[in-house]
Protein backbone atom coordinates (compact mmCIF):
# COMPACT_ATOMS: atom_id res chain seq x y z
CA UNK A 1 0.00 0.00 0.00
CA UNK A 2 2.88 2.34 0.72
CA UNK A 3 4.12 1.78 -2.80
CA UNK A 4 0.88 3.11 -4.30
CA UNK A 5 0.85 6.11 -1.98
CA UNK A 6 4.29 7.08 -3.25
CA UNK A 7 3.89 5.98 -6.88
CA UNK A 8 0.49 7.52 -7.74
CA UNK A 9 1.42 11.14 -6.86
CA UNK A 10 4.56 10.80 -8.98
CA UNK A 11 2.52 9.53 -11.95
CA UNK A 12 -0.05 12.28 -11.39
CA UNK A 13 2.59 15.00 -11.24
CA UNK A 14 4.36 13.69 -14.37
CA UNK A 15 1.10 13.55 -16.30
CA UNK A 16 0.27 17.13 -15.20
CA UNK A 17 3.70 18.32 -16.35
CA UNK A 18 3.18 16.68 -19.75
CA UNK A 19 -0.30 18.17 -19.97
CA UNK A 20 0.99 21.68 -19.17
CA UNK A 21 3.79 21.34 -21.76
CA UNK A 22 1.25 20.25 -24.40
CA UNK A 23 -0.96 23.22 -23.55
CA UNK A 24 1.99 25.61 -23.84
CA UNK A 25 2.95 24.20 -27.25
CA UNK A 26 -0.65 24.45 -28.48
CA UNK A 27 -0.90 28.05 -27.24
CA UNK A 28 2.31 28.99 -29.08
CA UNK A 29 1.03 27.38 -32.30
CA UNK A 30 -2.32 29.16 -31.91
CA UNK A 31 -0.53 32.50 -31.51
CA UNK A 32 1.47 31.80 -34.68
CA UNK A 33 -1.68 30.90 -36.58
CA UNK A 34 -3.45 34.04 -35.37
CA UNK A 35 -0.50 36.14 -36.50
CA UNK A 36 -0.71 34.65 -40.00
CA UNK A 37 -4.48 35.18 -40.13
CA UNK A 38 -4.03 38.78 -38.98
CA UNK A 39 -1.52 39.36 -41.78
CA UNK A 40 -3.95 37.94 -44.35
CA UNK A 41 -6.78 40.11 -43.07
CA UNK A 42 -4.57 43.21 -43.21
CA UNK A 43 -3.64 42.43 -46.83
CA UNK A 44 -7.29 41.93 -47.75
CA UNK A 45 -8.19 45.22 -46.04
CA UNK A 46 -5.49 47.08 -48.01
CA UNK A 47 -6.76 45.62 -51.27
CA UNK A 48 -10.35 46.58 -50.43
CA UNK A 49 -9.22 50.10 -49.54
CA UNK A 50 -7.49 50.41 -52.90
CA UNK A 51 -10.71 49.35 -54.65
CA UNK A 52 -12.85 51.84 -52.71
CA UNK A 53 -11.70 54.63 -55.05
CA UNK A 54 -12.83 52.65 -58.08
CA UNK A 55 -16.21 51.92 -56.52
CA UNK A 56 -16.62 55.58 -55.59
CA UNK A 57 -15.81 56.57 -59.18
CA UNK A 58 -18.31 54.07 -60.59
CA UNK A 59 -20.97 55.28 -58.15
CA UNK A 60 -20.38 58.92 -59.11
CA UNK A 61 -20.50 58.16 -62.85
CA UNK A 62 -23.73 56.19 -62.52
CA UNK A 63 -25.30 59.00 -60.50
CA UNK A 64 -24.39 61.56 -63.18
CA UNK A 65 -25.62 59.33 -66.02
CA UNK A 66 -28.86 58.71 -64.14
CA UNK A 67 -29.36 62.44 -63.60
CA UNK A 68 -28.72 63.20 -67.30
CA UNK A 69 -31.08 60.47 -68.52
CA UNK A 70 -33.79 61.54 -66.06
CA UNK A 71 -33.53 65.13 -67.28
CA UNK A 72 -33.58 64.02 -70.92
CA UNK A 73 -36.58 61.73 -70.43
CA UNK A 74 -38.55 64.34 -68.48
CA UNK A 75 -37.85 66.91 -71.24
CA UNK A 76 -39.05 64.56 -73.95
CA UNK A 77 -42.10 63.57 -71.89
CA UNK A 78 -42.95 67.27 -71.38
CA UNK A 79 -42.60 67.98 -75.10
CA UNK A 80 -44.81 65.05 -76.02
CA UNK A 81 -47.44 66.00 -73.46
CA UNK A 82 -47.49 69.59 -74.79
CA UNK A 83 -47.86 68.29 -78.33
CA UNK A 84 -50.88 66.15 -77.48
CA UNK A 85 -52.61 68.62 -75.16
CA UNK A 86 -55.92 69.92 -76.40
CA UNK A 87 -55.93 73.60 -77.10
CA UNK A 88 -58.73 75.54 -75.39
CA UNK A 89 -60.86 77.64 -77.64
CA UNK A 90 -61.39 81.20 -76.71
CA UNK A 91 -65.02 82.22 -76.45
Amino acid sequence: MEFWQEFLPIVLYCSLIVFVIILIVLAIKAIGTLTKVNTLIDDAQEKMDSLNGVFHLVDTVTDKVSFITDTFVSGIAGAISKFFQKKKKEE
